[in-house]
Formats: C-alpha cells, structure tokens, sequence
C-alpha cells in the first residue's frame, strides 16, 4: 500500500493495492446514489470496446461482485473493477466533476494517449 491510500480503503491482493483510486468526491457521490438504490451494492467500473477514440468507460449499479474483482471501499461507497478492466486502468484516478457543461465521472487514466471532448472514450 502507498502512503497514501488507507488500508481500509482496498479489499484487494497487494498486487492490485493502489492500482485504481478513488477521490473522496466521487466515494461520496457514489455513496448517495447507492442510497437511493437498495437493490444495488456497488457501483462497477468497465472499459469496453468502442467510443469515438477506441475504448470506453462503462458505470452500471450491480447487487454483487464476483471473486476476482478489485474491491474499493471508501466512504461508505463500494466500487469494484474486473481484472479485465484494471489492466486498462492500472493507476488510474476516479473523480467526480460537476461542472457548467454537467455532472459526471470522470477516469484520469495515466495510459490513455487521446480521449474524446466527453471524457469517457479513450485511446491507448
């Protein structure tokens, strides 16, 4: 674990510890729309095939995880990522960003080389 991630944050192998982080902005928003969804325990992040630069970040409220997910508990919100997915994220931050243009998730991710205007498409 880095200095400046909590162990508490991560329920994760060490080698996946810090591999994604998480802004408190975003825990806290995931965190009150998870309220408002009692059928749904976290928020899964993806990347996908597609978009308008290759790749594309996916969000979707899900009831469970599976056994090889990275975990990602902090602030009371819960957000998990496929193996798949974290090695096209690997360092990457998630933030929340509420904005003249809109409120939305936003990936800081370190391997994207281009990202389209929205912020959601990205190229490797």
């Amino acid at each position: 674990m880095t200095s400046e991630t909590p162990s508490s944050e991560l329920n994760a192998s060490p080698a996946n510890a810090g591999a994604v982080s998480v802004t408190e902005r975003a825990a806290k928003r995931i965190a009150e729309i998870m309220s408002g969804e009692p059928n749904q325990t976290a928020l899964r992040v993806s990347v996908e095939g597609g978009g308008c630069s290759g790749f594309q970040y996916k969000f979707d409220l899900v009831s469970n995880s599976d056994a090889d997910d990275l975990v990602i508990e902090k602030c009371g919100a819960r957000i998990v990522i496929d193996p798949v997915s974290l090695e096209y994220m690997s360092g990457s931050e998630i933030d929340f960003v509420d904005d003249l243009v809109g409120a939305a998730f936003k990936v800081q991710n370190p391997h994207a080389t281009a990202s389209c205007g929205c912020g959601t498409s990205f190229t490797l």
